[in-house]
């Protein structure tokens, strides 16, 4: 076979599956994920997973090195990557925290399994997870079990690659169950048995899928289902009344964290139940018990059970991943803060929210909800060497959670509470591994703020800052090609006796694009004046810096005939070989002789609302766009143009719309433009047909329009203008 590397579901792989197993066993850690690179090495897929579901794995099935992710970090920058706990995660992580917000610990480290002939890496990396209950450190014990089993695994992988079966990422991850407990004897079976049934209320067991594979009779009869029918299946999916989030939470939270949970949930029938799940490395035990009508607990809850924040987490979760989705689709600073507060304040049952970001060493407010304008101004400009709870999460990264005001005050003694609320988490905005600024969530009553609750507030405040930081970049690059177009194009539009101008741009989107469009006035002498309207392809920088030098040329042949104008500019262009084609359309008006000689290079038609009102397309001979042939010669066509008579001038931004003919479009505005009242403002009939095109179909193109209106019924006007004009 030579160097080619083939897929083998041979030894190698059981060796490696083996590896996970073991290593998983002896440093005591309750899943084991092991992941392979693709070819390519840009992607981490994940090979083999011991001790959790396939749903659990499925949305870590496949890792981009540069995902903010953990077993990504420690393979690309080759180092152990660790996780104390819920907030450390959250911290650090807000994808993980939040998709995950369950207490566990957790290790990802990379695999040193160098090629000895090419001295590359494999690029592979194993992550084990240990329950909730496990310390904030990792154990010298644990890290030598880590470091063995990373060992261990790198060698399996050399060795195939040496023999030429070098192992590969298969489509989807292997799922092995951890290392069974001995099987028991069959009295000793007979004896768990009897003692379970001999339990009050109901017991029953799941897999790590959390399908049961066991429930007693009296547990069938408090949920109201026979037997046949539960074993096999899902509890939300055997039982409607508990398809609901928050019961699946549950289900989830003690599979990762393997610590016990208690819920209740309301039969149909009005009878309250009570579920104690108790999980190891195999599955769940559950204990099913009927209780009184109290809306919390008993005092018989496990110890280790994990108390409910309030909303439920579940709630709070589901919402806030609503929020992650709504908030890629943020495109300035103004819409985070809006977005954010709509989804936070209810969610997680807050009264206020601000968002201040660092700037010059100081805190700006960049929005607020639940808080006056005269509060957010006080607090606006605050240097960030002050010493208040919002500075110190900026300065260090860390949250702080204030439960009632006693407590804010213990901690900030100077603190005056101006805002009216009894509760608080200040939350660091965490952008590119640095805080940029601080989330303020403010409560109205005392609150007690579980574990569970500060992991999803500090993982969503980091998603947060990731996109006010995309928006803030996103605002100030907006602004900058803004500005940049707006210096491209005419500021002010001369001053012409005798004639009324009006004109409009309007991009196609808010995106970042510069586009191409432009229109010119200009003014050559007492008589006489010039109007350009064109469209460079593209829609670009260099869009733009091209569509500058049309202007320019067209702006220095100015006064000559039409056709000539569009030649020499066409020449230019032609030299400098831009690789974008433009379209325009050059006007040379003449007041003395009350004419119009107008000439295209591959423009759409102007139009001409005569002075009794009506309108016509008018027909130019047609002209190759400039920069394709240096020789294109152009012709100039003659109209009236007298007082009255209204000249349209566009791009086909104004009429152009996907799988619609052109002409009938042009067709239909020339109908808009002749129902317009004649005498009519022209800003108001330049907002007419621009209403008329953005409401018809929706635009995929900038929009340029030039209005020039005869304004003169005089037969003197020749001699007005020139007085005028002095």
């Amino acid at each position: 076979m030579g160097d080619k590397p083939v897929r083998d579901r041979g030894a190698g792989h059981r060796l490696m599956e083996e590896a996970l197993v073991e290593t998983c066993a002896e440093a005591g850690a309750s899943i084991g994920m092991f992941y392979l690179p693709e070819p390519t090495g840009r992607v981490l897929h994940l090979a083999v997973t011991v001790g959790v579901a396939r749903e659990f794995a499925s949305p870590w099935a496949r890792v981009g090195m540069d995902d903010p992710v953990p077993v990504a970090d420690a393979v690309r920058e080759q180092r152990l990557v660790w996780l104390g706990g819920l907030e450390d995660t959250a911290r650090r992580y807000p994808r993980v925290g939040l998709v995950v917000p369950y207490r566990f610990a957790l290790a990802a480290i990379p695999l040193d399994a160098s090629d000895t002939a090419g001295g590359r890496r494999t690029g592979a990396g194993l992550v084990l997870l240990w329950p909730g209950s496990h310390g904030p450190r990792l154990s010298d014990r644990e890290r030598q079990v880590l470091d063995s089993g990373a060992q261990r695994l790198a060698g399996i992988l050399r060795r195939a690659a040496d023999e030429g079966r070098a192992i590969q990422p298969e489509a989807h991850p292997v799922i092995l169950a951890p290392r069974p407990p001995p099987t028991p004897a069959p009295a000793e079976a007979a004896a768990g048995l009897a003692f379970i049934r001999r339990l009050p209320g109901g017991s029953c067991a799941l897999d790590l899928n959390g399908k049961i594979t066991f429930i007693t009779e009296r547990a069938a009869d408090l949920v109201g289902e026979p037997v046949s029918r539960l074993v096999g299946a899902l509890p939300w999916e055997a039982l409607p009344w508990m398809d609901n989030p928050t019961v699946e939470d549950h289900y989830r939270a003690a599979m990762i964290s393997r610590m016990p949970r208690s819920f209740l949930v309301d039969h149909p029938d009005g009878r309250r139940l009570r579920f104690d799940l108790y999980p190891d490395a195999s599955g769940l035990s559950v204990r099913i018990t009927q209780t009184a009508d109290e809306p919390t607990p008993s005092a018989a809850t496990p110890p280790a059970a994990e108390a409910e924040p309030s909303p439920s987490r579940a709630n709070a979760l589901y919402q806030l991943i609503h929020l992650a989705a709504i908030l890629t689709e943020a495109a300035h600073a103004q819409d985070v803060v809006e977005k954010a507060a709509d989804q936070l304040v209810p969610a997680l049952g807050a009264h206020a929210m601000a968002l201040l970001v660092e700037e010059e060493q100081r805190l700006r407010i960049v929005g607020y909800r639940g808080y006056t304008a005269e509060l957010m101004a006080r607090f606006d400009g605050v240097p960030v060497s002050a010493d208040t709870a919002r500075t110190h999460v900026l300065r260090t990264g860390n949250p702080l959670f204030f439960g009632s005001p006693d407590e804010l005050l213990a901690a900030y003694p100077s603190t005056l509470v101006l805002d009216g609320m009894a509760a608080w988490a200040f939350l660091p905005l965490i952008s590119s591994s640095r805080p940029v600024g601080s989330l303020i969530l403010g409560y109205s009553h005392p609150r007690t703020f579980a574990p569970g609750e500060r992991a999803i507030l500090t993982a969503i405040a980091g998603l947060i800052a990731q996109a006010l930081e995309r928006a803030r970049l996103y605002d100030s690059t907006h602004q900058l090609a803004r500005s940049l177009q707006t210096a491209l194009l005419p500021r002010v539009l001369p001053q012409v006796p005798g004639l009324e101008v009006a004109a409009r741009y309007l991009p196609a989107t808010q995106g970042l694009d510069i586009g191409g469009d432009f229109y010119d006035l200009i003014r050559i002498d007492e008589a006489t004046v010039a109007a350009a309207i064109g469209d460079v392809q593209g829609h670009n920088v260099n869009a733009a810096a091209l569509m500058g030098q049309v202007r320019t040329a067209v702006h220095a042949t100015a006064g000559a005939p039409p056709a000539e104008v569009l030649a020499r500019t066409n020449r230019l262009l032609t030299d400098l070989e831009p690789g974008l084609f433009t379209s325009c359309l050059y006007v040379h008006i003449d007041f003395t002789r009350r004419r119009a000689s107008l000439a295209t290079a591959g423009h759409p038609p102007p139009l001409l609302r005569r002075p009794d009102g009506s309108t016509v397309v008018l027909d130019l001979p047609p002209g190759l766009l400039l920069g394709i042939d240096s020789d294109t010669p152009y012709t100039a066509t003659e109209i009236p143009f007298t007082p009255g008579a209204l000249l349209a001038l566009y791009t086909d931004g104004l009429v152009e719309t996907p799988g619609r003919d052109i002409g009938d479009a042009i067709g239909e505005t020339a109908a808009r433009l002749t129902r317009t009242p004649r005498h009519a403002s022209l800003d108001l009939v330049a907002d007419n047909l621009i209403g008329h095109a953005r409401h018809s179909a929706p635009r995929t193109d900038d929009i340029a329009l030039l209005l020039l209106r005869h304004g003169y019924d005089d037969p003197t006007f020749p001699l007005s203008f020139k007085m005028r004009s002095k």
